[in-house]
């Protein structure tokens, strides 16, 4: 089964618009509450198992799924571990990460579109921190062997900038139940990021990462024929456009709580949509280190560094009991990653 991700060609030029990533104010705070450790309390998982990679036509992407979802496979054995290295398999050995925030005016059906500008300055402040910290360390242990030469991921990366792009969806592509009228889809999505990386002068390769934020209301699926869509079938993706530079991805869906979070999960920022999409975030970008081209770190049921850990948050020592990584003095709640020294979920690793 291939893994590779295939674009379909074609875009047209939007103009930019202007944004500011200032320090953010904080929202109403929410009652504190302890982080779930487990899903043994989330509601009855929908029949049927999504799939992590989902392929149709010779593509393919790796899926976070809901919350059911993550707990319908656990259930049935397929979280599990180790992580093994594929040989030839490739990594990331350190990231740029970039933010694309696609507002138009309104939705495809007519709706009203929404992404406050605090949200997105949660979401870039995040990407200026996730670097050179603790889950981020714990990525260091994961490699490549190309050749006769053996790289490891470095505890290194940047932030690369943001777009904020207010150009219009093109027309609904799939049908997604929970968002009737407003649906892209996976080729739609490469469309607009490979649109927006000619408009910003942006370079592919494994060392840039880029992230679509599309605004609430908007649903996605991977095809046209609705396969896999977003609050049904995954909270987030990342996958890879091929070519002789590839350009890896994270298709980022508006925050939804009600399938995206376990209930009583701490919300450090006062801001839970806000809170839980970085939480997703960082998910996807330490995927996105360890297997950018779905060939090189994953176990026998196609878990990837972060489906192993998928909503397990460890203890919450900062910002009185409300997160659980400090990073550049901004708190986060955000789920742990797996250490195959440890073979557990870890905070900080190796």
């Amino acid at each position: 089964m291939s893994k590779r991700l295939w674009i379909i060609a074609g875009f047209t030029v939007a103009a930019a618009a202007g944004w500011q990533l200032a320090d953010v104010a904080v929202a109403q705070p929410v009652p504190d509450a302890a982080p779930a450790q487990n899903l043994s309390d989330v509601a009855a998982p929908r029949p049927g198992l999504p799939q992590l990679t989902p392929t149709s036509n010779g593509q393919s992407i790796h899926i976070f799924p809901t919350v059911e979802g993550a707990k319908a496979r656990a259930r049935a054995g397929l979280a599990g571990g180790p992580l093994v290295y594929h040989a030839g398999g490739s990594i990331m050995p350190a990231v740029t990460l970039y933010a694309i925030y696609w507002i138009p005016a309104k939705l495809q059906n007519g709706g009203a579109t929404s992404m406050p500008v605090l949200y997105q300055n949660f979401q870039s402040r995040l990407l200026v921190d996730y670097p050179d910290h603790g889950i981020d360390n714990n990525n260091t242990q994961y490699f490549q062997t190309i050749g006769t030469t053996t790289t490891y991921v470095a505890n290194l990366g940047a932030f690369g900038g943001v777009f904020v792009d207010t150009a219009p969806y093109p027309a609904s592509g799939c049908t997604d139940s929970l968002t009737p009228g407003a649906c892209i889809t996976d080729a739609q999505i490469q469309t607009e990021i490979k649109r927006v990386m000619a408009v910003k002068g942006w370079t592919g390769g494994l060392r840039h990462m880029f992230l679509l934020y599309t605004s609430s209301g908007e649903g996605s699926c991977f095809t046209a024929a609705s396969t896999s869509c977003a609050y049904t079938n995954y909270c987030a993706y990342h996958g890879n456009i091929s070519g002789t530079t590839p350009i890896i991805y994270a298709n980022m869906p508006f925050g939804n709580l009600s399938v995206c979070q376990v209930a009583g999960t701490p919300s450090p920022n006062a801001y839970a949509v806000a809170d839980a999409v970085m939480d997703v975030a960082t998910h996807e970008i330490s995927e996105a280190i360890t297997d950018p081209l779905l060939d090189a770190w994953f176990d026998s049921s196609g878990n990837e560094i972060g489906d192993l850990c998928n909503f397990f948050y460890g203890p919450n020592t900062w910002d009185a009991s409300k997160a659980n990584q400090s990073w550049k003095g901004h708190f986060y709640e955000v789920q742990e990653e797996y250490d195959n020294h440890t073979s557990s979920c870890a905070q900080v690793g190796p």
